[in-house]
């Protein structure tokens, strides 16, 4: 089939998420300028550069409390910190938990059970038990086309990696089975993984 996005697809659902697939997931931790704490998941989210290491995220919503947008864009904009913990397969139900959305005061930490542990570079808590957690200064944020769309970038200034994640010095995501968004309601984690040498190696 063939499809033109402003005139519709005539299918049940839109494909276009299942087709930019797997994404993995951004789990969003970040504190309003009085200190309120929040936590998201975000499947727009991924590395853009290596020196210095960045890394972006797109909301594509808002909430009423909120000025046309979410409370993790919002805190960032107020704050200029944010931490992105990489979720493991194991904690999939209290990330989901943590996708409802809540009024802004709600500390989804607290709501979910999820055990909070400070950041080093930046004045967030981590979630304590994800696989990795990246430490970000925001760069920019930038507005797309589109009602709420907008797009946050970040520098990483610290990187927190669980022991165990690391096999005879590197990282091992199908270790911990990192979790990804693929289309509609569904997601997959990694479980093996394979090495493809480059011809200039």
């Amino acid at each position: 089939m063939f499809y033109e996005p402003q005139n519709g697809h005539g299918l049940p659902h839109s494909p276009f998420n299942a087709l930019i697939a797997p994404r993995p997931i951004a789990w969003i931790s970040t504190r309003n300028a009085e200190g309120q704490r929040n936590l998201a998941p975000y499947s727009f989210f991924n590395a853009v550069s290596y020196f210095p290491p960045q890394v972006m995220f797109a909301s594509t919503s808002a909430k009423p409390d909120q000025d046309n947008t979410k409370d993790s864009v919002a805190n960032i904009r107020a704050t200029g910190e944010f931490a992105i913990n990489l979720v493991a397969y194991e904690m999939r139900d209290v990330m989901n938990v943590t996708s409802q959305g809540f009024d802004k005061d709600v500390d989804e930490f607290d709501r979910a059970g999820i055990t909070a542990a400070p950041c080093e570079t930046i004045a967030c808590d981590r979630v304590a038990e994800a696989p990795a957690t990246l430490e970000c200064r925001l760069v920019q944020i930038t507005r797309l086309p589109g009602e709420s769309n907008y797009v946050t970038f970040g520098e990483v200034t610290g990187i927190h990696i669980r022991d165990d994640v690391l096999v005879d010095g590197l990282v091992d995501v199908a270790k911990f089975q990192i979790l990804s968004r693929l289309g509609y309601r569904d997601y997959a984690r990694v479980t093996e993984t394979f090495t493809l040498a480059r011809p200039d190696d």
